[in-house]
């Protein structure tokens, strides 16, 4: 994940309650992509602050960092010099087929990318295969990089000697949840409920979120499955969906009173989360240590890798 500071509910429900789910099954590596942060944003004053802002709401969401290693792909140098290794194993055109690559070009409205941009996937390759990543958590639309991955991985193997699994894709119905303006959740659109608001201004929030525009009045019949107050209720009130659907498409339940309730329910679900955050925001040090450790044991791997990598290649 890149280091955007703090994480919002998007983040929660799109990846992180299915990384914590995970923990028990597998043996999970967990990466703070700051260099890839650079491939959009060249700005580095506030990478450190935000990485540390990111792994604590990590941690606040159940990541164990003594099960998964946290650690900054900048301080595992081995990340940067297997992704110059595997430059040399793709073409430019094959790069630039890649759809996500167009998809942010188009979203951010780009007209040039850097040549890290283009080469991303190159990096997040480095950054599976030097751990000999076996499964990649991806939603579908990520499935073209999983697959750069394993073409870079045989190309590798079938050029020196096998040394690279062809990691699969674990494709995982991410949930996708909607910003209060109905667009995608972002810090940066004003649009997102933060994992460590407090209750009160969530519920300030929750009072902004649009809903229904044919649902004026209280008693205007609403149709839920338009409004994005609904989805929240799906996701954090799942026991009192049918009540709300009923009110709401009768038009017993006005909108004010809905937002409120679902207000509530939030607060309630990410109330655990927002008091192991505040302890870990009053113990930075001990936040260090954990990303310390988990670059120590990172690299350690890392090196390994690429030992058997300079061996493979006859560099050693």
């Amino acid at each position: 994940m890149r280091p955007t500071g703090k994480l919002h509910l998007g983040h929660l429900v799109g990846a992180l309650e299915n990384w914590v789910s995970l923990q028990g099954e597998y043996q999970n590596y967990h990466l703070i992509a700051d260099y890839h942060a650079l491939t959009t944003d060249p700005e580095t004053s506030q990478l450190y602050q935000n990485s540390l802002e990111m792994v604590i709401d990590w941690l606040a969401a159940g990541i164990d960092p003594k099960q998964s290693p946290i650690f900054r792909q900048s301080q595992i140098k081995e990340h940067t010099e297997l992704h110059l290794i595997f430059s040399m194993l793709i073409t430019t055109a094959r790069l630039e087929r890649n759809p996500s690559l167009k998809e942010q070009v188009r979203d951010l409205e780009l007209e040039t990318i850097a040549y890290g941009h283009l080469g991303y996937p190159v990096l997040q390759a480095a950054d599976i295969l030097i751990y000999k990543g076996e499964l990649v958590p991806v939603g579908e639309d990520q499935l073209p990089h999983i697959e750069i991955t394993r073409e870079i991985a045989r190309k590798f193997n079938t050029q020196y000697r096998p040394v690279f699994p062809e990691p699969e894709g674990k494709v995982t119905k991410f949930a996708r949840l909607p910003g209060l303006d109905g667009k995608k959740m972002s810090k940066s659109l004003g649009n997102a409920i933060l994992l460590s608001d407090d209750a009160e201004t969530i519920t300030k929030k929750m009072r902004t979120a649009v809903t229904d525009p044919q649902k004026i009045r209280k008693n205007d019949p609403g149709r839920p499955d338009i409004c994005l107050v609904f989805a929240y209720h799906n996701k954090f009130n799942p026991q009192e969906v049918v009540e709300i659907r009923q009110g709401c498409e009768s038009g017993a339940l006005g909108c004010v009173e809905c937002k409120l309730r679902c207000a509530a329910r939030i607060n309630e679900s990410i109330a655990p989360l927002r008091e192991r955050r505040r302890h870990y925001e009053t113990h930075l040090d001990e936040v260090k240590e954990m990303l310390y450790d988990g670059e120590r044991r990172a690299r350690a791997v890392a090196q390994q890798t690429m030992s058997e990598v300079h061996t493979a290649m006859g560099l050693g």
